[in-house]
């Protein structure tokens, strides 16, 4: 079935399948057309994360291993900023510790491809969208904020997109069709329904639901049920007309998708917290900086905040900048003592291994400053640092499911926002902080009381008990299962 004509069976207009087939042919004349190539698949271990969640890379470059098709699952993602890495990372950690084999298949990094010559020009608009809607309120208010939460909900929108996806399927020749294909962005899992893949499950992300996100054929797969209720009517997707809803057994609710590490060591890390609270020791907060680099304003403002409790050992700071240096060189040039106070981890991943271990069990103090060329070490680092912190400031992206207390600031465009509702409904993140004020605001209650943070830690367990974060293990069984 012509899959930008009709979606779960509703029809789309002639003209939106039109303008569809001219923006395939548009990028194909920007970028070629590789459909008759064969590209040739080999496996390597993945250096950064084969030793934690024995992840193995697939690459177009001859190597001596190929995939296991008995026990592996596939991986399919994009960075298109560091949340669809970071789910392909839980899914990853999950699938290790269930016994499979997980192969990380990005299809941006075969740059070499009409599909990830594609992907990187519309991931470098995507970046540059988020930076400006952080610094510009105009175009935040009257494209970006519209663009990424009724934009993306149209069903015309998804019409679009499964025609331009059709772009990327030549690299899937060689993977064996019947293994499991879990996909951590809606290309990858349009991509493997057109490339004949049998068992897709397609990793939802976020809590707005949006036709951008279907791949019919696969599985889809949601963190939470009001994400699930939108989906299954595909309700607002096209005006207010009443829809065709997805079939049963084509949706599952899941949970959050959080890593094996983080789950199974969930009641011990909020035990420690709590005993910091008790025992009035030093906050730990963890500042991160989002895939596309925006928001260093906001960051900076909560750095100076911060200064003076840093110097008198009531606060702890875990800054991790990823691979945006460019951001770090500017707080260094705003914050003029950071440079001076900071111990610095820059592109030692033994280093930062090594601390977020000691930091779990030992008084630590100052401030840690952490920045990774490689793209694996600078978003899960993160991971390794929010087992040890107390507080994690984010924006409300995939962050926002992470099993940790969060104060969660401004978010980047308006599909985000009901990321910092669902944790707040959760209990284990605040509302959304709006305006840097905002954030000050909760920071103080944070750090001078201990009502919040007690409140979160305490929730986080409860959620936990009823599998609120097993979503990531769900994932896998729905790929896998006979």
């Amino acid at each position: 079935m012509e899959k930008s004509k009709i979606i779960f069976g509703n029809e789309i207009s002639s003209k939106v399948y039109n303008k569809a087939v001219k923006a395939k042919n548009k990028h194909i004349k920007k970028f070629g057309d590789d459909s008759n190539t064969v590209y040739h698949l080999s496996v390597q271990e993945n250096a950064t994360l084969a030793p934690l969640i024995g992840i193995k890379n697939i690459i177009t470059s001859a190597g001596n291993e190929s995939i296991d098709a008995n026990k592996g699952v596939i991986i399919g993602n994009i960075r298109m900023g560091f949340g669809h890495y970071r789910i392909s990372m839980a899914i990853a950690s999950a699938a290790y510790s269930m016994g499979y084999t997980p192969y990380w298949f990005d299809l941006n990094s075969y740059s070499e491809t009409t599909g990830g010559k594609v992907i990187a020009h519309l991931n470098s608009l995507y970046s540059m969208g988020s930076r400006w809607s952080q610094k510009y309120s105009l175009f935040n208010k009257f494209y970006w904020e519209p663009l990424n939460s009724e934009g993306f909900r149209k069903l015309s929108y998804n019409a679009m997109d499964q025609k331009v996806s059709e772009l990327m399927t030549p690299i899937f020749r060689e993977l064996p069709k019947d293994m499991p294909f879990i996909a951590t962005h809606v290309w990858p899992a349009q991509a493997a329904i057109h490339a004949g893949m049998k068992k897709v499950v397609n990793a939802i992300p976020d809590n707005w639901p949006m036709a951008l996100h279907l791949a019919e054929g696969s599985i889809h797969t949601v963190q939470t049920p009001s994400s699930f209720l939108g989906y299954k009517t595909l309700k607002g997707m096209d005006g207010k007309k009443i829809l065709k809803s997805i079939p049963d057994n084509e949706i599952y609710e899941v949970g959050h998708y959080i890593d094996h590490e983080l789950v199974v060591n969930l009641d011990y890390d909020c035990e420690k917290r709590l005993s910091r609270i008790k025992n009035k020791k030093a906050k730990r907060i963890l500042l991160t900086v989002g895939g596309a680099g925006a928001q260093k304003e906001i960051f900076a403002e909560i750095i100076l905040k911060l200064m003076p409790s840093i110097k008198e050992k009531k606060v702890v700071l875990y800054i991790n900048v990823g691979d945006h240096k460019g951001v770090l060189d500017e707080l260094y040039e705003e914050i003029t003592e950071l440079a001076s106070m900071s111990e610095n981890y820059f592109n030692d991943w033994n280093k930062t291994c090594d601390f977020a271990k000691r930091a779990l069990d030992n008084d630590i103090s100052g401030i840690h400053v952490f920045y990774n060329e490689d793209i694996f070490a600078a978003v899960y680092s993160s991971n390794l640092l929010m087992r040890s912190c107390d507080i994690l400031i984010t924006k409300p992206s995939e962050l926002a499911f992470y099993p940790v207390p969060k104060l969660l600031i401004k978010r980047v465009g308006g599909h985000e926002a009901w990321g910092a509702v669902r944790a707040a409904e959760v209990g284990d993140g605040t509302i959304e902080c709006e305006t840097v004020g905002r954030t000050l605001q909760m920071l103080d209650l944070m750090l001078n009381s201990d009502e919040i943070l007690t409140m979160l830690c305490d929730n986080i367990i409860k959620a936990n008990k009823i599998g609120i974060y097993n979503g990531a293990y769900k994932a896998v069984e729905l790929a896998t299962r006979k």
